[in-house]
C-alpha cells in the first residue's frame, strides 16, 4: 500500500521551505517536492537581499540556504522532479512527477511561484542581479543616487518607477508604445515627477556593462533611431508567468493565470491550498511568501481535523 501524506508541498522556494519548516513543526507527515536540484526558488539568483528582516545585505543564495537548512534540520523530506500531472478533485491527491513516479496525500500545497518575463536580449541574463533586476522593491536601495531604466507600460512599471524616483538622481521609463497602460492615478503621480523621464516608442534592445550594468541601449520603433544610456541598473517590469500550467482544469485561474487563492491560501478545491507568488496576491516578496508558507500550513491542520 502506497504512503499517504498528510500534505505535500509542490516548490522549494521560500514559500515552500516555510510551509515544510511550520509543517513538520506541527508534527505533520509532509514531503517537499522541487523541480531544481537547489532550494529556493528565484532567490538563489539575487546577488543581495536588503529588505529581509534581521538579515540586512544577505546574499540570496545564503538565505536560500539558511531555509533549506533549517527543513534539514527538522528532518523534511524532499524529493527532486517536475509535477507534469496532478488529481486534485479526489480525497487522496495525486501528483506524478517527470520520472513517472506517483505520490499521495491528503491534502495539496501548491508554491510552485512564478518566473519574470524576460527580455530576451543580450547582457540580460549575464547581468542578472549585477543591475539587471526583476524587483524595485527588492533592490531599488542599491542604486541611490545613481540613474537606472525601468521596462514596461503597465501599473507595476509606473509604481516601480514612482518607487525608484524617491532614491534615484534619474529614473528612465521605457515603454514600447506611445501611451501608457497604468491606472490613471498612478500616471498622474508620474508626470509630477521632475527626475523621471518617459522614452515613448522604444524598447531596450541591449544592455551592456563588464561585472556590472554600464548602459542600456534603447531603439526608437518608429524612427528606428538608437540612443545609449548610461546607466547602472535596469528593472524589468514587463510581467511574470506563474507556473500553474497543469493546474488549469481543475483550479480557478485569474485572467492572468495566477491560482484564486487569499490569505488562508485556500482554493477552489478541498485540500488543495496555493502558497506564494503562484496566487493572486498584491506583494510578491520573500516576507509575503513565508507568511503564506506559514498560512498555508494553519489552513492545512484546519482542513485534516475536518476529515
Amino acid at each position: 500500500m502506497s504512503r499517504v501524506y498528510d500534505t505535500i508541498i509542490i516548490g522549494s522556494g521560500p514559500a515552500g521551505l516555510t510551509a515544510g519548516i511550520y509543517g513538520k513543526r506541527a508534527q505533520l507527515d509532509v514531503l517537499i517536492i522541487e523541480k531544481s536540484p537547489m532550494s529556493g526558488g528565484q532567490i538563489i539568483n539575487t546577488y543581495e537581499v536588503d529588505n529581509y528582516p534581521g538579515m540586512p545585505g544577505v546574499t540570496g543564495f545564503d538565505l536560500a540556504s539558511q531555509f533549506r537548512e533549517h527543513c534539514d534540520k527538522l528532518g523534511v523530506p524532499f524529493v527532486e522532479g517536475e509535477v507534469i500531472r496532478a488529481d486534485l478533485d479526489i480525497p487522496i491527491k495525486k501528483v506524478w512527477l517527470d520520472d513517472e513516479s506517483c505520490y499521495e496525500a491528503k491534502s495539496i500545497i501548491i508554491a510552485g511561484g512564478a518566473i519574470n518575463r524576460k527580455l530576451r536580449i543580450p547582457g540580460e541574463i549575464e547581468l542578472s542581479g549585477k543591475g539587471v533586476s526583476y524587483c524595485a522593491t527588492c533592490d531599488g536601495a542599491f542604486f541611490r543616487n545613481q540613474e537606472v531604466v525601468v521596462v514596461g507600460g503597465g501599473d507595476v512599471a509606473v509604481e516601480d518607477a514612482i518607487f525608484l524616483a524617491r532614491g534615484c538622481k534619474k529614473v528612465y521609463l521605457v515603454h514600447r508604445r506611445d501611451s501608457l497602460r497604468a491606472a490613471k492615478t498612478l500616471v498622474a503621480q508620474l508626470n509630477a515627477l521632475e527626475n523621471v523621464e518617459i522614452i515613448w516608442d522604444s524598447i531596450v534592445e541591449k544592455i551592456e556593462g563588464k561585472d556590472f550594468v554600464e548602459s542600456a541601449v534603447l531603439k526608437n520603433l518608429k524612427t528606428m533611431e538608437a540612443r545609449q544610456l548610461n546607466v547602472q541598473a535596469v528593472f524589468v517590469a514587463v510581467g511574470t508567468i506563474p507556473n500553474t500550467e497543469i493546474y488549469g482544469e481543475s483550479l480557478q485561474l485569474n485572467d492572468s493565470g495566477y491560482i484564486i487563492a487569499g490569505e488562508d491560501c485556500a482554493t477552489n478545491l478541498d485540500g488543495v491550498f496555493a502558497a506564494g507568488d503562484i496566487r493572486t496576491k498584491h506583494l510578491k516578496q520573500i516576507i509575503t511568501a513565508a507568511a503564506d508558507g506559514a498560512n498555508s500550513i494553519t489552513t492545512v491542520e484546519h482542513y485534516l481535523n475536518k476529515i
